[in-house]
């Protein structure tokens, strides 16, 4: 990760913007499974509403994860971590659980909405995660470039 210029600034913006999405999206979760989503579950089976607490855990558990890599990347971008710890396996963005297929068709809407935008959230995360550690692709107009130059 750039330490500073237009790198640094970009990252930080997008750390920002998913860390405020984050905490939009948890507090909609809370607020479904605390009040709006208790219609909802009344409607459900007893089996039907024990998977549909796990999937509330299971967003809660994406939401938190999420959140706690961004903290940590805020952080470093802040210089309260050493940019070096970044690598760090402990820093690294924990593995999400997994919502399967069959169990998502089987909730209510609001809740597969919730569950679609936890998953969204934490693959966004992850490409940013990866894409400190990869080369960023290459500009097809530089490597045009590249080989005229060398054509002449």
């Amino acid at each position: 990760m750039e330490a500073s210029g237009t790198g640094a600034g970009v990252h930080r913006r997008l750390i920002d913007s998913l860390y405020v999405e984050a905490m939009v999206l948890a507090d909609e979760a809370r607020s479904y499974f605390n009040d709006a989503g208790q219609g909802d579950r009344a409607m459900l089976d007893p089996m039907a509403r024990v998977v549909l607490s796990c999937e509330s855990l299971k967003i809660t558990t994406r939401l938190m994860h999420v959140i706690a890599w961004l903290l940590t990347q805020r952080a470093i971008d802040a210089g309260e971590i050493a940019a070096e710890l970044d690598d760090d396996p402990l820093r690294a963005l924990a593995t999400p659980p997994v919502t399967e297929e069959a169990v998502l068709a089987t909730m209510p809407a609001a809740t597969q909405s919730l569950i679609l935008a936890s998953i969204d959230l934490y693959r966004r995360a992850e490409r940013i995660e990866r894409s400190k550690s990869s080369p960023p692709p290459a500009s097809p107009a530089r490597a045009m470039f590249e080989r005229l130059a060398m054509q002449l």
